[in-house]
């Protein structure tokens, strides 16, 4: 369930950034002000940090009336933490964002407008088609590794790695259920998941700055991406799922989750019945779960799952 105080939550994940999270909060900042502080929640994921990611983000962010440092025990990923910060957030839009802001948050309320139209609204960097890199070499790359990825999976804009990306939290949270990819192919993912489910995209143009200091080492990440890419495409995605009625309530399916531990679940409802979508190492809490609302305990598939109504629980 969205919390109805909360127009908008924003995900950060977050390794071995202590040194950048201040400066990436004074380009937030403004933008925060515009939307009213007291209406967003920011959530950093530290993605098991060895520097103090963790408390540097509890002191930069500590100010604001909604925020939350939440902690992989282990380095995982990117991937890995933004399905933790998609399944606690609590707003009924979602977006996700560097911790270096290098994308300029000016650009949340097109996003927000875009999700009033759309399930998605990923950020899109492209000028004439590429995006501009701070040299020749690295655009090129850049246009190269853009192709090798649309080779194997459709997307719906070329630039898939734009970390600025705007989410129906209902949508987020499915997506982040289903997800495999621990890494950076995550953004390649969701897009691909998107696909199968049927999740109507809008782009959002976006400016972004080329901000220096990222730990992240281009050539390593783009070898990685394309090893995950090639392996979508033979991923079985199935998750366990409670059989509800279709008129479940929300609230009664986040009390059983509740009593059973379990987060970020899903209710997605069809013309005869809802599916309570669950992670995949979820199916000893969902058989309490399916106990709590007479319901059936099963697996299910994007395929079943496309043209859902969506709800977060």
């Amino acid at each position: 369930m969205s919390d109805p105080d909360l127009d908008l939550s924003i995900v950060v994940p977050a390794h071995n950034e202590a040194a950048r999270l201040a400066a990436g909060y004074a380009r937030l900042a403004p933008a925060l002000e515009r939307l009213g502080p007291e209406r967003v929640e920011v959530i950093v994921v530290d993605d098991g940090s060895s520097d103090a990611t963790a408390e540097a983000a509890a002191r930069v962010y500590g100010p604001l009336p909604h925020h939350r440092v939440v902690a992989l025990g282990v380095n995982r990923g990117k991937g890995a933490a933004l399905r933790l910060g998609l399944r606690v957030a609590r707003g009924p839009l979602v977006v996700t964002a560097d911790a270096d802001m290098a994308i300029d948050p000016r650009h949340l309320p097109e996003v927000m407008a875009a999700l009033a139209r759309a399930d998605l609204a990923p950020g899109s960097r492209t000028d004439d088609g590429r995006i501009a890199y701070d040299s020749a070499l690295r655009t090129l790359a850049g246009a190269a590794f853009s192709r090798l990825v649309h080779h194997y999976v459709r997307a719906p804009l070329r630039d898939t790695q734009c970390g600025f990306k705007g989410y129906r939290l209902g949508a987020g949270r499915l997506l982040a259920l289903l997800a495999h990819v621990e890494g950076f192919a995550i953004d390649v993912e969701l897009f691909h998941l998107a696909g199968l489910l049927g999740l109507s995209i809008e782009p959002v143009p976006v400016t972004w700055s080329d901000v220096p200091g990222s730990s992240v080492h281009p050539g390593r990440v783009a070898l990685d991406v394309l090893r995950d890419v090639r392996a979508l495409s033979a991923t079985r995605y199935v998750n366990p799922a409670v059989v509800a009625s279709r008129d479940v309530a929300v609230a009664d399916v986040a009390e059983a989750a509740r009593r059973t531990r379990l987060t970020g679940l899903v209710v997605a409802r069809g013309e005869r019945d809802a599916l309570v979508v669950l992670g995949r190492d979820d199916a000893v809490g969902g058989a309490g779960v399916a106990a709590a609302l007479g319901g059936e305990l099963r697996t299910t598939t994007p395929r079943e799952l496309a043209g859902r109504a969506l709800e977060a629980a």
